[in-house]
C-alpha cells in the first residue's frame, strides 16, 4: 500500500492489509482528538521525506511521528518490536474493514461505532500482550 501525508512531503509504503483497528486510549485520543483508526503494518514500512518527519517518544514503549510541514500523523511505533500502526487515512485505498477495538473501557461516552467488532479492555490488552517494557 502507498500513502502520503496531507502536503505530500512524506510518503510511505506498507504491506497490503485490509483491516484496521481502533484504539480508544487516552494517548491516542489526545494525539488526534478521537480514536486512532490505524492499520497494523508490522515492521515492514518504508518512509521517505526524512527531513519532514518529527518523532515524539510518547511513552516508555512507543513513539509517534508526524509531518513537520503539515502536521499529519504518520505512525505509532512500538519500540520493542518495531511494529508500525499507520493511520488509515494516509493510504490511497479506503476499502478497509474495522476489525477490532482496544482500550474499549477508556472510550468516552460521546461517540460509538455502529460496527460490531471484537473489543479488548486495557486489562485484557495487558494480559494478552504483557506490560510495556520498563527502562
Amino acid at each position: 500500500m502507498k500513502g502520503t501525508c496531507l502536503c505530500g512531503a512524506v510518503s510511505l509504503t506498507a504491506p497490503d492489509e485490509k483491516q484496521i483497528g481502533a484504539c480508544h486510549c487516552g494517548y491516542c485520543r489526545k494525539w488526534g482528538g478521537g480514536p486512532l483508526l490505524a492499520v497494523h503494518c508490522g515492521p515492514d514500512v518504508t518512509l521517505s521525506g526524512d527531513t519532514h518527519i518529527s518523532v515524539f517518544r510518547s511513552s516508555d514503549w512507543a513513539e509517534r511521528a508526524f509531518c513537520s510541514t503539515c502536521g499529519s500523523h504518520l505512525y505509532y511505533k512500538l519500540l520493542a518490536n518495531g511494529h508500525y500502526f499507520v493511520p488509515a487515512g494516509l493510504f490511497e485505498t479506503n476499502d478497509f474493514e474495522l476489525a477490532n477495538q482496544v482500550y474499549i473501557d477508556k472510550k468516552p461516552s460521546y461517540y460509538d461505532f455502529a460496527n460490531q467488532t471484537p473489543t479488548m479492555t486495557e486489562q485484557q490488552v495487558v494480559e494478552a500482550y504483557g506490560p510495556p517494557p520498563s527502562h
